[in-house]
């Protein structure tokens, strides 16, 4: 049994194999029976009417089996046919099978035994006529032979093209699905980091002012009114983000993203912060203006900073330190003094620090994180700037 055998033939495609392999047995049998004439001798006529017939019955039903066992009944029907002229057709038939599978010994073998058994069958009946020269007798086997051999060939390699075009296409369509689940996989997590970046640092602040309005009792009227517009105008801002966010879920992305935040906009983010009740100092000696990635990662850095120590320290001092220089890579330093006053802490995702931690490793950077031994917390990483990307657009 060969594994490498073409799909399972259809009932049709196996019905009008088998009469056409009737067929053409047909028309030798009848042409013998022609050359015989009425002085053919009675052993020659009955083994001419029922013994020919019933030896091509059995190679037809051996043919069932020619895609199973090819070359074992390819080479039983061949023998067959030395003993049956109407098994002309199928051996013809099994020959032009077993050359589908384009392996040339057996082709080979089969093709010397039809043209010894055509040799034989001439003996078969003692037909009284002048033979033809004996390289004519071998000649016209084998040419018929090589005619179902080259034509199962053809087969076979058209077979072989279409199976492989076939599996092309199904192997192309699966890198395709594959590429686009990536792609669905990559945008949610973008989408995931932005929102977490964005919405959760909003919000962050939002519940700080709203915390020191509900525990504060010593604000005066104009303190209460800023605190009060802070947290109008941070909701507002997070349900714009929201929606923008929700925006690209629902319809994708339709035209250019919106630049991305760098250094040049960390006096504002510390000002917002500031505005929410956090004690926060900004110190940045950057000279010039790193690349986007560079800058955009450093800016991430500080607001993942600021929202962790306003969820887990409330009314500590945060020191933001940036400083750096192309050829001497980014530093970002954002520490806090710790928690000076208990509360009830807002909800943390947990995955602040490992989307900020891929974002940074995305960046060719280093993440540190850590708490001081005298109470507080540090978040620090370092980033690569290149002498060459002093640019933005570099």
């Amino acid at each position: 049994m060969n594994a490498d055998t073409a799909a399972r033939l259809g009932v049709w495609q196996q019905t009008w194999r088998l009469l056409a392999a009737v067929a053409l047995g047909a028309l030798a049998w009848l042409f013998t029976g022609i050359v015989l004439g009425r002085g053919t001798s009675a052993q020659n006529s009955a083994w001419y009417s029922t013994g020919d017939p019933l030896v091509a019955v059995g190679c037809l039903v051996l043919l069932f089996w020619r895609r199973r066992f090819p070359f074992a009944v390819a080479l039983v029907v061949t023998v067959g046919s030395a003993a049956s002229t109407f098994a002309t057709g199928a051996s013809l038939l099994v020959l032009g099978s077993l050359a589908t599978r384009r392996r040339p010994v057996e082709i080979g073998v089969v093709v010397a035994a039809y043209a010894a058994a055509s040799l034989f069958a001439r003996d078969l009946y003692a037909i009284a006529q002048a033979r033809p020269a004996l390289w004519l007798q071998i000649s016209v086997p084998l040419l018929t032979a090589g005619i179902a051999a080259t034509v199962g060939v053809a087969i076979g390699a058209r077979r072989d093209e279409v199976r492989l075009l076939r599996d092309r296409a199904d192997s192309a369509e699966r890198e395709q699905a594959a590429r686009a689940a990536q792609a669905r996989v990559s945008e949610r997590n973008r989408i995931a980091r932005e929102m977490h970046d964005v919405l959760a640092h909003r919000v962050s602040l939002i519940a700080m002012q709203a915390g020191v309005l509900g525990h504060r009792d010593n604000l005066t009227t104009e303190e209460i009114r800023v605190l009060a517009r802070g947290v109008a105008d941070g909701s507002h801002q997070a349900l714009e983000e929201l929606r923008d966010v929700l925006g690209v879920l629902r319809a994708g992305p339709v035209g250019p993203e919106p630049p991305q935040p760098s250094l040049d906009r960390l006096p504002e983010l510390v000002a917002g912060a500031q505005e929410s009740g956090l004690a926060v100092t900004l110190t940045s000696t950057v000279p010039g203006t790193p690349p986007d990635v560079v800058g955009r990662t450093g800016y991430r850095i500080v607001q993942e900073g600021l929202t962790n120590a306003g969820k887990h320290a409330p009314g500590a001092r945060v020191e933001v330190t940036v400083d750096g220089a192309a050829g001497d890579g980014l530093r970002v330093r954002v520490r806090d003094s710790g928690a000076a006053r208990t509360g009830e802490r807002p909800p943390s995702s947990g995955f602040g620090l490992l989307g900020l931690s891929e974002r940074v490793g995305l960046a060719g950077g280093e993440l540190d994180h850590h708490p001081l031994p005298g109470g507080g917390f540090v978040l620090s990483a370092r980033l690569p700037w290149p002498e060459h990307g002093g640019e933005r657009n570099a």
